[in-house]
């Protein structure tokens, strides 16, 4: 088992930026890749970010390229998203997902095995 716990959220005006941690615990030897999802209210999960966890490899949604940057630090077992440029649209929930199994696709949610609580991230225009 793998235990992650997001922080970092906040209330931040359009154009300015946070960083979101993920904390993992437990098992973090058998990670294979660490993922940031969101969802805003009455909308689905959306794939974010992506980073293998021994590679670095990293995937992004197109809405972030640019603007949005995954990172890990292995020896501390966390994960960061730098979110810079922020818009009122990437208001949301973010939740932080790791998984064990490799696989050529990121950015789907059922493909991750464990999830954190979730962080509050608001953008006020």
């Amino acid at each position: 088992q793998v235990q992650l716990v997001e922080s970092g959220g906040g209330l931040v005006q359009a154009g300015g930026s946070l960083r979101l941690s993920c904390a993992a615990s437990g098992r973090t030897n058998s990670m294979y890749s660490m993922a940031w999802f969101r969802q805003a209210p009455g909308k689905e999960r959306e794939f974010v970010a992506a980073v293998t966890w021994s590679v670095g490899f990293t995937d992004y949604a197109d809405s972030v390229k640019g603007r949005f940057t995954i990172s890990r630090d292995n020896a501390k077992n966390t994960g960061y998203l730098h979110m810079n440029s922020l818009k009122p649209e990437d208001t949301a929930v973010y939740y932080c997902a790791a998984r064990e199994f490799g696989g050529s696709r990121y950015d789907v949610a059922g493909s991750y095995e464990y999830w954190g609580q979730g962080t509050q991230v608001t953008v006020s225009s």
